[in-house]
């Protein structure tokens, strides 16, 4: 990649990097996007969640839960039934960010390629 100038001012530069701050720090943390995959592929119930993802502890998992229900990436529906199951599925708005996610992936073989040639 070639250096250039940089024709933006300070307000214009941080004004663009917002947007990818915010979806560092969203989907960056060691166990969200680990939580968001278990998820698509069927593991809906905290403890499905849990064991799919091996070493993580409940407290940790529900706090992670928690942030990902609160950014609108996962819905957290709880059954009428006795006892009561809860289920965690992804949103219509967790859609949009399996083609960044699919990206990453490629990238990530890429450069494990690069590495280790």
């Amino acid at each position: 990649m070639e250096k250039t100038e940089c024709k933006l001012n300070y307000s214009e530069c941080i004004h663009n990097l917002y947007p990818l701050r915010d979806s560092i720090e969203i989907l960056g943390p060691k166990w969200r996007t680990p939580i968001l995959v278990v998820i698509k592929y069927g593991n809906e119930s905290f403890t499905a969640i849990q064991n799919a993802l091996g070493t993580i502890s409940p407290r940790i998992l529900s706090k992670e839960l928690k942030i990902l229900e609160e950014n609108g990436l996962i819905v957290r529906e709880t059954s009428d039934t006795y006892p009561v199951i809860i289920r965690y599925k992804w949103t219509e708005h967790t859609e949009t960010i399996v083609s960044i996610m699919d990206s990453l992936k490629a990238w990530g073989e890429a450069h494990r390629k690069h590495l280790f040639k």
